[in-house]
């Protein structure tokens, strides 16, 4: 159902429906409106959990030490600055409180009215305290984190009865440099305080948090480019400068690529990269000197792992003679390489395109993106159609259930997968194996 609007008789209607249909679908009756898409779908996560809608939302709070290093392990804590001079003198005034979480839902600061500070602590809506939903059943946090985007959730909503009385809404912070998760900002409160705006707000102040960081990275590369370019100059052949996250500063000998894939494990010596073959890495000030060697050809990837089996976390593995490297994938690019690792014999651009959005005329987005993904996978990837190498193996790791594929995916092929019958118990149902 849509959210509540404002207004004393409209709240009160919507939210005696919502428990209603919150009452009807725990049951197995069917509701007098269907949840939400979001939310009928992280209540299926929670019943295939066996998570008990009376429980606590109580958890372990992090130790302080524990606390005080995630904090400054993380770069949120550089643009604080920026999602609390967007959200908490809003969240004062309207009775509610900003908080801002870990990629694991764990709450590293919270801010705002006084009195819902209070509150909070009932519900256990502290710092330190973990909101994901394996641990307090759906609600924004837990859920935006499930679904890689934004979500409100309002008073039934939430799974767990405790939570009846609170609304929410939360959006995912990423950072930009390599797309990874950071964690979550959350405007909560009593239910009385919801306002359908909220989400809209919550959303953009993540995205000026976004770009604080994308300008700081920004300079972070000049800087390294500064410090690169006499180095280039007195080298020899074909020479990279990137930083640590493998963005380009500077190259000579070589037409420069936005981004170099690197493993997780780089390090100063000999490293095999798919794109290069072997090269001789050597440190810089906040990145690397990465020069080809050219007595050496680069030899070609053999193998492709895509896991799709972690709920909030999906890569891409590609392996070689002499190693191999990871990446995490966006929502979109995971529902991409999906398509492309069960349908091996290939995609066309429209094929894509109703593969993915439904709408096959929409080749334009599809070569877009696709371009995007093969500037990584451009050793594995073909094209004209869209295809995994007939040389590579491709192995695609998909979650036990197949109602976990992807949760926050409306693709077609996705949702068409969804369906399928389960999957026999495991860690992961695996598919494909054989050359792509």
């Amino acid at each position: 159902m849509n959210m509540p609007r404002l207004g004393g008789a409209d709240a009160a209607h919507a939210a005696r429906v919502l428990h209603q249909v919150h009452a009807a679908t725990l049951a197995g009756r069917r509701p007098p409106v269907p949840p939400r898409p979001v939310i009928h779908a992280s209540w299926q996560r929670m019943m295939r959990l066996g998570l008990d809608p009376d429980r606590s939302t109580s958890s372990v709070l992090l130790r302080r030490d524990e606390l005080e290093h995630r904090r400054r392990s993380t770069v949120l804590g550089e643009v604080m600055g920026t999602l609390s001079g967007g959200l908490t003198s809003v969240a004062d005034a309207t009775l509610q409180i900003m908080v801002v979480t870990d990629c694991q839902g764990r709450v590293l600061w919270r801010e705002g009215n006084a009195g819902v500070l209070r509150q909070a602590g009932a519900i256990c809506l502290e710092e330190g305290a973990a909101w994901s939903e394996d641990s307090t059943g759906t609600n924004a946090i837990g859920t935006a984190l499930a679904a890689g985007r934004p979500v409100q959730v309002h008073s039934a909503e939430h799974f767990v009865h405790t939570l009846h009385d609170w609304t929410c809404a939360a959006a995912p912070v990423r950072d930009p440099r390599d797309g990874r998760l950071l964690g979550i900002v959350d405007v909560s409160g009593p239910a009385s305080s919801f306002h359908p705006a909220t989400l809209a707000l919550v959303s953009s102040v993540a995205r000026l948090a976004e770009a604080e960081l994308r300008e700081r990275h920004l300079r972070q590369v000049e800087r390294l480019r500064s410090v690169a370019a006499p180095v280039l100059c007195r080298v020899g052949g074909r020479a990279l400068a990137v930083d640590v996250h493998g963005w380009t500063a500077a190259a000579t000998g070589m037409a420069p690529v936005d981004r170099l894939p690197l493993p997780s494990s780089f390090r100063a010596g000999r490293v095999w990269l798919p794109s290069l073959g072997m090269c001789t890495v050597e440190p810089l000030p906040g990145g690397w000197l990465v020069r080809p060697c050219e007595s050496r050809p680069a030899e070609s990837a053999s193998r492709v792992v895509l896991d799709l089996s972690r709920a909030r976390r999906w890569t891409v593995s590609v392996s070689g003679p002499a190693g191999g490297w990871a990446r995490e994938l966006s929502p979109r690019h995971a529902e991409l390489l999906y398509v492309l690792a069960s349908r091996p014999q290939g995609r066309t651009a429209a094929e894509l395109a109703g593969d993915v959005f439904g709408d096959r005329t929409r080749t334009v987005t599809v070569r877009a993106e696709m371009s995007r993904v093969r500037r990584y996978l451009s050793g594995v990837l073909a094209h004209r159609p869209y295809r995994f190498c007939d040389e590579v193996e491709v192995r695609l790791v998909c979650p036990a259930h197949p109602a976990d594929l992807l949760p926050h995916s409306f693709a077609p092929a996705v949702v068409e997968a969804r369906a399928a019958a389960p999957a026999p118990a495991g860690d992961g149902a695996e598919s494909g194996g054989g050359p792509g």
